[in-house]
């Protein structure tokens, strides 16, 4: 091969790598930090950029994804996961808890990003861990388990501010597992096991209480209604028997009347009436064959007195 041919090569090679250095394709959602001789100029967007070669050169940052951390100088302006590692924690009841956390930040000012802080995700990770220390151990055991969405605003609250410096933003901290230790964990099960069963025997004795309240207002009801209908009962009784008495008292008033228009003497229909009476009632005292009844001496007077009737009704 020729020494023009080696030349033109050469020359086509320097041209493509020249053209290959000149040219930066930026994806949306992107950027890059553009510096001159170690100076800083400008920001790339997305889109086709140009720029010097070997002189214009992009500066590249840490940054993460997928959960890992990595050197490019492509900077990513979506949101982004950092994982905090699991760490032991004191809280304000000395017991000792590993806790781990997830934070979803974002790159705002690019610049900021990389020129005032030298490893972002490192920086972040170490102050979320720190932060986390101190803000758990302000709290008792039991509040830290059940106030989990208070934990995770005070710290994106002290992340957000102390990141603002460096053009970053905490949207989002959520804490992970938050894991006692043994021992803990077992009383504390013994803990809800003794509470899920005083709530079960209150509620079987709310339960018992409210039936037998039922039960006996029922009891009640019943007796009243028992003795509304025995009230009733009587009042109807009452009510028959005086009608069958004024019944009867007409009857007896009108056969009085009859009596005494057919006799003519109101003495001696008296004692008609009287005598009647008294053998209808003593008749009743022989029931049976054999039965033996012994007149008083008083009777006799009424007995007289019928055949005294008798001559005065045949004569009428």
């Amino acid at each position: 091969m020729s020494i023009g041919v080696l030349l033109a090569l050469s020359v086509i090679i320097l041209g493509v790598v020249t053209l290959s250095a000149g040219i930066k394709v930026v994806r949306q959602s992107e950027c890059m930090i553009i510096e001159k001789l170690g100076s800083y100029t400008r920001t790339l967007n997305n889109g086709l950029n140009f720029l010097v070669p070997f002189i214009d050169k992009p500066r590249p940052i840490f940054w993460v994804d997928s959960g890992g951390m990595f050197l490019t100088s492509r900077i990513d302006l979506r949101e982004s996961v950092v994982d905090i590692p699991q760490q032991a924690v004191i809280t304000r009841d000395n017991v000792t808890i590993d806790i781990d956390a997830l934070l979803y930040i974002q790159i705002m000012d690019p610049v900021k990003a990389t020129y005032e802080i030298s490893n972002l995700p490192i920086a972040v990770s170490q102050l979320a861990q720190t932060s986390l220390r101190n803000v758990i151990g302000e709290m008792d055991l039991d509040e830290t388990l059940g106030s989990r969405d208070v934990i995770n605003s005070k710290l994106k609250f002290i992340l957000d501010e102390a990141t603002d410096k460096w053009g970053t933003k905490v949207n989002r901290v959520e804490l992970k597992n938050i894991s006692p230790p043994a021992d803990i964990q077992n009383a504390m099960e013994k803990q809800m096991q003794a509470e899920r069963e005083r709530r079960a025997q209150v509620l079987t004795a709310e339960g018992d209480k409210q039936a037998k309240i039922h039960r006996s207002e029922g009891e009640r009801q019943e007796q009243i209604n028992i003795s509304e209908g025995d009230k009733e009962s009587r009042i109807n009784s009452a009510q028959g028997e005086a009608e069958a008495i004024s019944l009867v008292a007409q009857a007896k008033r009108k056969a009085i009347d009859e009596i005494k228009a057919a006799i003519g003497d109101p003495q001696l229909a008296t004692q008609f009436l009287i005598a009647t009476n008294y053998l209808e009632e003593f008749g009743k005292f022989a029931q049976k064959e054999g039965d033996k009844v012994y007149i008083p001496y008083e009777s006799s007077t009424s007995l007289g007195a019928i055949g005294s009737i008798k001559e005065l009704l045949n004569k009428s």
